[in-house]
């Protein structure tokens, strides 16, 4: 087997296992946003994203636009990392004018106001979008966290993120919740 094949087949391992346990099977609960946090690093390695004159490729950059609900359990998580040889960088973000470096972009509920004109903006900048706030995928966002049975998981809008011209790698599609082909709800 290849070695990106095998790097691949890790990292839907390791997804699979973020997927699948809860905060009470682990020894150690871990909260919600560090589960999250783990999610964002691990969407990194399942898409793949157009090349944009505005971001710096040779790095992943993953960020937060308004109330970070995060804190420093996202700079823990991300301190370090890489995604297929790229490392992997982070900022906060006051307003969607800040995103043109992103390749990543949790919408914090703080948004939710706005969110049916911040959506459209980064989706526009070709960014992956993620929030747990209600009905965000509805809205046009990418990636919706959602709770069942006291488990993490995500929903993915795969019309949002074709349409940004993004590719969503079929093993993240595998263990998504749900994948909707539109914007509307049961899409």
């Amino acid at each position: 087997m290849a070695r990106s094949a095998l790097s691949r087949l890790a990292a839907a391992t390791a997804l699979t296992v973020i997927c699948t346990f809860t905060a009470d099977a682990q020894p150690a609960p871990r909260s919600e946003y560090e589960i999250k946090a783990a999610y964002l690093f691990t969407f990194g390695k399942f898409v793949d994203w157009p090349p944009r004159p505005a971001r710096d490729e040779s790095a992943v950059t993953i960020c937060v636009l308004g109330a970070d609900p995060f804190g420093p359990v996202l700079d823990a998580t991300l301190a370090g990392a890489t995604i297929r040889g790229r490392k992997v960088s982070w900022r906060r973000l006051t307003g969607p004018e800040d995103a043109a470096g992103c390749h990543i972009v949790f919408v914090s509920a703080s948004e939710e106001r706005r969110v049916s004109t911040i959506v459209p903006a980064l989706n526009q900048l070709g960014a992956l979008t993620v929030s747990d706030m209600p009905q965000f995928a509805s809205h046009g966002g990418m990636i919706q966290f959602v709770t069942a049975a006291s488990r993490v998981r995500f929903e993915i809008n795969l019309l949002s993120a074709r349409e940004a011209g993004l590719t969503v790698s079929s093993e993240l599609l595998r263990v998504a919740s749900a994948v909707r082909n539109g914007a509307g709800p049961g899409e």
